[in-house]
């Protein structure tokens, strides 16, 4: 695995405060609050909560990524439920990204989870990453969001070939990942290191290199920091009236820059 030896194997008791940490160090670096890490020890403690899909990837004797897992479910209009999974937060150590860890921790779970049963995934994720391990938009299902929405980022994979097929509805995830506010993560915060707060890096650096009709179109998302675009697929912002493949390529060049990965991937 791009030159590094990788052991998976699930999280010990031991482990939790570590995971935390990696967590932590994986998420810290966005434009909002890092609540990562006290949602990963909030899940461990919910009845939807999977100790069976709970991994750990170790470099060495080093943590250096996580998996986690709750039950969830999809809800048809005549108010049958069929029960899917939902993983998250998926951390790996920024001195690690990009070596397919969190790849293999992926695959790895996909294939213990249809050991155990289960029909399929749903998440909210990098619009442009998760398609390259099988995730397909949501909307192509008929599955829509607990609001009857759709977007790029609400992504579906079935675990069998067709385990999705006639399962239209709404889907609904644990409360859990709705229960964090910014009190909350100041406060497991003074159980950590001090850190210095990110600053993130302002949309204006994008803006400056484009043209007009391509600055106005961007401009019009409303995003005031470029990780956010981190949530716009490729085919999203292709879609925008006055943005051509120039324009793309110029988004994803400034993303690569400051140290995002953006777009689909490109064949060589």
């Amino acid at each position: 695995m791009d030159g590094i030896n990788i052991t998976l194997r699930l999280e010990r008791p031991e482990d939790c405060r570590a995971v935390e940490e990696l967590t932590r160090e994986a998420f810290w670096e966005t434009s909002g609050i890092c609540n990562e890490h006290l949602l990963v020890n909030r899940i461990r403690r919910i009845p939807a909560f999977i100790p069976e899909l709970d991994y750990v990837a170790e470099a060495g004797d080093r943590l250096v990524g996580h998996i986690i897992y709750t039950r969830s479910r999809i809800e048809d209009d005549a108010g049958k439920t069929y029960e899917v999974l939902t993983f998250g937060p998926l951390s790996v150590h920024p001195g690690y990204q990009n070596r397919g860890i969190g790849k293999a921790l992926m695959l790895h779970t996909f294939e213990k989870a249809r050991r155990l049963g289960y029909r399929a995934v749903v998440i909210f994720g990098h619009p442009d990453y998760y398609p390259r391990v099988g995730f397909r938009r949501a909307a192509e299902f008929g599955i829509t969001t607990a609001d009857g929405k759709n977007f790029d980022p609400f992504m579906a994979l079935p675990l069998y070939e067709g385990t999705l097929d006639g399962i239209h509805g709404r889907f609904f995830y644990d409360p859990v990942y709705d229960s964090i506010d910014e009190k909350d993560v100041l406060e497991f915060e003074n159980g950590f290191p001090p850190k210095k707060k990110f600053d993130p890096v302002p949309i204006d650096v994008l803006l400056d290199r484009l043209e007009a009709d391509a600055r106005n179109a961007i401009a019009g998302l409303g995003l005031s920091y470029l990780d956010e675009l981190k949530s716009r697929s490729e085919r999203e912002i292709s879609s925008i009236p006055g943005i051509d493949r120039k324009t793309v390529d110029i988004v994803r060049g400034t993303m690569l820059a400051y140290g995002y990965r953006w777009g689909k991937e490109r064949r060589r």
